[in-house]
């Protein structure tokens, strides 16, 4: 068979060959019917909850030519994971498709697009990481789920205060209630629940002129015990979402132990997209430089990042025997004009979760007051490891306090080591029953005994001492090589000529154990060493 002549000198040209990439554009999203303040082309704001408003995101394109299209729904954390996909042979002109999800969590969702000619040439659309995407070298849209989603402007409040609580949602009525966290009679076992006792009636609201757009509500703050409670929002229909708060006490001093929540470090591990471009607002979603607003609306229905795992056991084992204390926001520590004025107030101050991010007013008061005889307790790992600054309400991440020459094992006792994500835990191996047998006492432990096994284990983020560890440190107790050689975790106490009396669990779950045997017994062991002057 003979070919025509253009086909044969097309065949023999080599540039005659279809190399370009099939021409993809006008890639937007919107929704059915009106759109929430905020949303623009490359952000869709849906909520679908059954009630025939924004259930389904439109996702439009436009090819140059026919192609075949793969559309994808991403959820971010560090990386991507595929929640929605469809595929399908599309021809030349506009495209909508619609995806109606169910049952996925509240946060933003990246779509991104990829599409392949008849030669084969592919067009890729969507950020593949959040430094892509904030080089700009690429424009995603995305879809926001609306929840329940509420945040308080401040980490704390005064009894009586107007406090500012900012919340979005689509329904047509809202129903407010606070509650204290710790003295719940129930276990925790989701990391998306807040458990309490209520502290006030309900207060329903009506939502229809506000389902539309962010609003503020301005609540005062009932005359409560110094305590953390959060205000529990349930959305017709069921929805509900979460906004914890400090009550600070009155004075500083007004109880002679204050716990210190880590507020820094649930907004610096809080993967909130607030600025709608996919990627959470964090420092862990792969751009370091990624400023952190305080007082925004937490992921997981407003509860904060590990909160169940770090924060719950020891909140529980306070109410369980009976301490009164006094409970501050890390900006709290901070009002403290000096760490004089620290030491003057508390005997001792616990740091019972992760506090990794401090500023430097914090890290000063906080030396100062050890240095003037105040005791100390870190039942968490990874603690004042990052020189944080604050202005206004957004944090910024600076320098590791070790490259400021003013490590934290030196105040501590020990500091960061390693960490595996907890997919390895550990036992503690006891050091110290004759060297520091008050710790132990009635716990039943001697020297070279064991606790914590496989279901208990500790671990996930772990600390050592260092040679800029206080002199007279003592290694109370260890997780040995828990990631393999070099790798063991301290459990350490020292005091100092002032008086000082210092502790540090080395792991990152110790204080969220508290309740179990014998965590239990060796934190009221401490509590009753550390709270003497």
């Amino acid at each position: 068979m003979r070919l025509p002549f253009a086909l044969v000198v097309l065949a023999l040209v080599p540039g005659a060959v279809d190399r370009t990439p099939p021409s993809v554009a006008a890639f937007r999203v919107g929704t059915d019917g009106r759109g929430f303040a905020g949303d623009r082309p490359l952000l869709a704001t849906i909520s679908p909850n059954g009630d025939g408003v924004r259930e389904r995101a439109a996702i439009s394109f436009r090819l140059g030519e026919p192609a075949r299209v793969r559309i994808t729904v991403s959820k971010t954390l560090r990386g991507h994971e595929v929640v929605w996909s469809r595929s399908g042979l599309f021809g030349k002109g506009r495209h909508t498709v619609h995806w109606a999800p169910r049952a996925v969590p509240a946060r933003t969702y990246l779509v991104s697009l990829t599409a392949v000619d008849r030669a084969g040439n592919r067009t890729t659309l969507g950020a593949g990481s959040a430094q892509q995407l904030r080089r700009g070298a690429a424009r995603t849209p995305v879809v926001r789920v609306l929840g329940v989603d509420a945040g308080f402007e401040r980490p704390s409040y005064d009894q009586g205060q107007n406090a500012g609580l900012r919340i979005e949602t689509d329904t047509t009525q809202l129903t407010l209630q606070l509650f204290r966290a710790g003295p719940e009679q129930v276990t925790t076992t989701a990391r998306n629940v807040m458990n309490g006792v209520a502290v006030s009636d309900p207060l329903v609201l009506s939502w229809q002129r506000w389902r539309h757009r962010s609003h503020r509500v301005r609540l005062r703050i009932p005359a409560l015990p110094s305590g953390l409670y959060f205000a529990q929002l349930t959305a017709a229909g069921g929805r509900i979402g979460y906004a914890p708060f400090v009550v600070r006490p009155p004075r500083l001093g007004t109880s002679r132990v204050a716990v210190v929540m880590p507020t820094n470090t649930w907004q610096a591990y809080n993967f909130r997209d607030e600025n709608g471009d996919g990627w959470g607002d964090t420092w862990y979603a792969g751009v370091s430089s990624t400023p952190v607003r305080l007082g925004r609306a937490y992921l997981d229905r407003g509860v904060p990042p590990k909160f169940r795992a770090y924060d719950v056991g020891f909140l529980r084992w306070l109410h369980e025997t009976g301490r009164e204390v006094d409970f501050l926001a890390e900006e709290d520590l901070e009002r403290a004009r000096t760490g004089d004025a620290l030491a003057a107030a508390y005997d001792l101050i616990v740091f019972p979760g992760h506090h990794e991010y401090v500023t430097r007013k914090e890290y000063d008061v906080v030396e100062r007051f050890r240095d003037l005889g105040g005791n100390l307790m870190f039942l968490s790992a990874n603690n004042f490891f990052w020189q944080v600054e604050r202005r206004g309400r957004i944090l910024r991440k600076i320098r590791k306090w070790r490259d400021l020459e003013r490590p934290e094992a030196a105040l501590i006792g020990v500091q960061y080591l390693a960490n595996d994500q907890g997919r390895r835990k550990g036992s503690y191996v006891v050091r110290s029953a004759t060297t520091a047998p008050w710790l132990w006492e009635g716990t039943g432990l001697v020297d070279g005994a064991t606790f914590g096994h496989t279901h208990l284990g500790f671990g996930i983020e772990i600390d050592t001492t260092t040679r800029r560890s206080p002199r007279g440190t003592i290694v109370l107790a260890e997780v040995p090589e828990i990631y393999g050689p070099g790798y063991t975790a301290q459990m350490t106490y020292y005091e100092t000529a002032a008086g000082a009396k210092v502790f540090a669990a080395g792991t990152l779950d110790f204080g969220g154990r508290a309740r179990y045997k014998p965590v239990k017994r060796i934190i009221s062991n401490l509590w009753e060493r550390l709270s003497q002057p």
